[in-house]
């Protein structure tokens, strides 16, 4: 225990502390004598007086000031300093500590009168202080927590910063305002200061480690705007300690939302301010990819929803993960040890369920489901009222919970969870968080919490037999949270308690129905005038608990990598010692080959010819009608054929047999034309579409290809065989409309997708099996340049006119990722895992969707960059572009 043993956790919940006074103390009786005087220090609070004995083994004496019947000046000659002595007369006083030891408190239910001498104040200060709060303790609670923030208004608005405390006489103050630093259950006032390069804030009492608390903007990592008992006045500032370099936060609750989004915006505007803030659609794709664990990602998502560690009405959430605690052994390869994620924990229990269903029916509305929540601060300190015994004295008035309502055993919460009537309780971090080894699961203080019904002792906590102690029990724990089976199911438990089943038609159908109260935007407290009526609504939405605020409104992804990808994953990253913002990319580098500039105009369309394991020969397609031939091993052009008098858009290349390859080309003049390689000529073509063929593909499985046009279709076509005359009626498969010109069109590695984008950014999903659409959804605001499959086929990846670079996921057909870039892109290829991406200025970028960041660029081409070809053995890439010319890089 600390030296200073009083803390404002020692207070109600939210109690303010004002002053500190040096002073003596004794009980006024006929026992007593002029020796008895105790030394100390008394601290003034909002709602109480507490007196810190100097002896560390003697108790702190609270006295409540709604218990208290008098204080007055005591005239008594029989003191230490004349007449500076105060009385005060209480019902009912408290001793906290005694021993110096953490334990329930004492009530002591005897009138009594303290006497307190001040070594250096003037008794009247005091007195007339305590007056004040005397009056406020005697109104309804509503009432008097209205009268004491008056009260610290008051004083606040009397003090200005301190600006002695500056650390630079040369700093330009930006904004001064009045705002309290917020820790769990504790709520200190104070000032800030902001300047252009520092953020201060100066407490007005003296409980704080440092006068004055120093931030250097420089420091600051990510600043989150928080919604506080339930209004948005918080502000969370997440900075670097130097020299250490260990992340701290510093929670702040101003007076209105108008104070503190000017704070915000001013701090954002400080040029030493450089965030390291990933967007969310970017944190979801690393997920997604395996470069976040499951547990990372639900602790970012809790952030976003407004759930932070400093607010325990907004405790981060996680879930019940497994269901077995009385086996001896825990296979996570067994899908029957997990609980069911797509359900809330209410609708886990069949027979319970349909209890709750008939209730459900009897009510009027707004009707609920469940009448407790599944987060509350009553149940963050259940939980971890071992590690933290003296929130849990805070939160419920200087008591713990009666020793067989407390947490005893893991097994016996879970069975809880899922029979009581009452209790729909998830768990929070700490049983996932290997950092701290299960430490909350141990009676570390040895505190005597009591004896249960049965005659045992509360200590530890109980746990399952297949764990070998704490940390091994939560280590199981996160592996399990990190397994397949729940990487593939975890989505469903977003869905409920952050996404798009979380109210509305879809949680009732999910059977995820809380009460109204505890939704965001259900009621709107400011516009409440009786200050009684907000304050029981306060309280009751406070007990209950509050949903997280929603952040997704379509179903959530998928998770696309195994637990086995991940660990590899993560070997790779702890090797480089990477942290998860700093992931380390694959390098890549690329040198020019040869150049050729064998178009007259632009270059449309370069494809490497199939030619079984080799694919060293490429061709080209031009605005001049041109089609060009080249061999890498030979670093020369090979071919020229002029194949239209009309621009060329597209080409693709197939195999008839090892001796026959066949190029298609798409032209403007709405042909499709199949040129022989071997000999040399054009062996057929298609009247295929009404308008300017843009686009092409090939599916070696299905053996079709398939053409994007102009006039708003795409249609999919049977390969032409040697020695055949194509017949358009005989050869057309199907036809795929559309409401727009179509640009691009790409299908999946395993050719059992076929995606399609048009001029208006819209993207259409079709089954390669059946050609029926699957989805549309609109992925651009304008023309869609590029599109392709992410190599697992999960992704579909488009760029467009309108600069963007998307992620949609083929499953749910959410964009996942949505990036502004700086140069429109105008082309896409995969080699391996990694997309290169050519622009409009003619740069070739290398993105990694894994670490979901650029690694690099290469300068190509003056003027945009059409097309991009890569090698089937990855060592080579060529790129095409408006100036004309054609490069073969060497790639490492």
């Amino acid at each position: 225990m600390e030296k200073e043993r009083f803390t404002m956790l020692l207070l109600e919940p939210g109690e303010i502390f004002f002053e500190d006074y040096s002073a003596q103390m004794r009980f006024e009786g006929p026992s007593n004598s002029k020796n008895d005087w105790i030394e100390g220090r008394l601290k003034l609070c909002s709602k109480s007086l507490v007196f810190v004995n100097k002896d560390m083994n003697q108790p702190l004496i609270k006295i409540q000031l709604k218990e208290t019947i008098l204080a007055e000046i005591c005239n008594s000659s029989n003191s230490l300093s004349g007449s500076n002595i105060l009385s005060i007369e209480c019902k009912t006083y408290v001793k906290m500590l005694e021993g110096n030891v953490l334990a329930p408190y004492k009530f002591v239910h005897k009138k009594t009168c303290f006497q307190l001498s001040f070594n250096y104040a003037k008794v009247e200060d005091c007195l007339s202080q305590i007056l004040q709060l005397l009056r406020a303790a005697t109104l309804p609670t509503a009432e008097q927590n209205a009268m004491i923030m008056a009260i610290v208004h008051s004083r606040q608005s009397r003090v200005s910063f301190d600006t002695s405390w500056l650390e630079d006489l040369y700093e330009q103050v930006v904004t001064e305002v009045q705002a309290n630093k917020v820790l769990p259950l504790v709520v200190n006032p104070g000032r800030v200061l902001l300047t252009n390069s520092r953020i201060y804030f100066q407490p007005y009492n003296n409980m704080d480690q440092h006068p004055v608390l120093k931030i250097q903007l420089k420091d600051i990592k990510n600043v989150i705007k928080r919604r506080f008992l339930l209004r948005q006045v918080g502000l969370e500032i997440k900075w670097t300690r130097v020299p250490e370099g260990k992340p701290e936060y510093f929670f702040l609750s101003l007076n209105n939302q108008e104070d503190r989004d000017k704070l915000y915006s001013d701090l954002l505007k400080q040029s030493q301010v450089h965030l390291e803030t990933i967007p969310q659609n970017q944190m979801t794709m690393q997920w997604q990819n395996g470069a976040l664990s499951n547990y990372d990602y639900l602790l970012y998502i809790n952030s976003l929803a407004d759930r932070t560690f400093h607010d325990l009405t907004q405790y981060p959430v996680m879930p019940w993960i497994i269901q077995d605690y009385t086996s001896e052994t825990l296979d996570l390869d067994d899908s029957n040890i997990y609980r069911d994620l797509a359900k809330p924990i209410g609708a886990l229990e069949p027979e319970r369920l349909e209890r709750l269903k008939e209730r459900y029916e009897e009510m009027s509305d707004p009707k609920f489901l469940y009448g407790s929540h599944y987060s509350a601060p009553g149940f963050v300190l259940f939980y971890l009222v071992r590690k933290y015994p003296q929130y849990m004295l805070c939160l419920q008035n200087g008591r713990f919970d009666h020793p067989d309502r407390m947490f005893n055993s893991v097994a016996d919460v879970w069975k809880n969870v899922l029979v009581n009537m009452s209790d729909f309780k998830e768990l929070i971090p700490a049983f996932y968080d290997t950092t701290n080894s299960g430490d909350f699961l141990v009676n570390g203080y040895g505190i005597d919490f009591g004896y249960r019904h049965d005659g045992t002792k509360v200590s530890d906590v109980h746990l399952p037999p297949w764990a070998q102690g704490p940390a091994d029990f939560v280590q199981k724990l996160r592996n399990a949270l990190e397994s397949d089976w729940v990487s593939e199911n975890l989505h469903s438990w977003i869905d409920l308690i952050f996404g798009y089943k979380q109210k509305g038609i879809e949680a009732e159908k999910a059977n995820n129905v809380f009460f109204h109260l505890c939704y965001e935007g259900a009621v709107d407290l400011d516009t409440i005038r009786d200050i009684n009526d907000r304050h029981g609504l306060e309280v009751q939405i406070m007990e209950f608990g509050q949903i997280p605020k929603q952040i997704f409104t379509l179903p959530h992804p998928k998770r696309q990598i195994s637990s086995r990808d991940l660990i590899r994953s993560e070997s790779i990253l702890s090797s480089k010692k990477s942290s998860v913002d700093e992931i380390d990319s694959m390098e890549i580098s690329l040198k020019e080959l040869m150049s050729f500039q064998s178009h007259k105009e632009g270059v449309n369309c370069v494809t490497v010819i199939k030619e079984g394991a080799q694919s060293n020969n490429f061709v080209s397609v031009g605005h001049d009608g041109n089609l060009k031939f080249y061999s890498i091993n030979c670093r020369k052009l090979t071919r020229s054929v002029v194949i239209s008098s009309l621009p060329l858009s597209s080409c693709i290349s197939y195999q008839i047999s090892s001796q026959c390859n066949v190029i298609v080309v798409g032209s403007w003049d709405n042909n499709l034309i199949f040129y022989d390689v071997e000999f040399g000529k054009v062996i057929d073509s298609i009247l295929g579409h009404e308008d300017a063929i843009s686009c092409l593909a090939f599916s070696a499985i299905n053996n079709v290809i398939i053409s994007g046009s102009w006039d708003c279709t795409a249609k999919v076509w049977r390969t032409y065989t040697s020695g055949s005359k194509i017949k358009p009626a005989e050869y057309l498969v199907a036809q795929l409309d559309h409401d727009c010109k179509v640009t691009s069109i790409n299908i999946s590695r395993d050719e059992s997708l076929l995606v399609s984008g048009t001029e208006d950014g819209e993207l259409f999903l079709w089954s390669m099996e059946t050609y029926n659409l699957q989805f549309n959804v609109k992925g651009h605001s304008a023309k869609v340049n590029a599109i392709t499959f992410e190599p697992e086929s999960k992704n579909i990846i488009s760029c467009g006119s309108d600069k963007v670079l998307s992620v949609i996921d083929v499953r749910t057909s959410t964009q996942i990722y949505h990036k502004i870039l700086e140069v429109e892109a105008t082309s896409l290829m995969w080699i391996k895992s990694l997309l290169l991406i050519g622009d409009n200025s003619g740069n070739l970028s290398v993105w990694d969707p894994q670490a979901v960041k650029f690694i690099s660029k290469f300068k190509c081409h003056n003027g945009s960059l059409s097309s991009i070809a890569v090698t089937s053995d990855n060592k080579n890439v060529m790129t095409g572009g408006k100036d004309r010319k054609i490069i073969v890089w060497d790639c490492d």
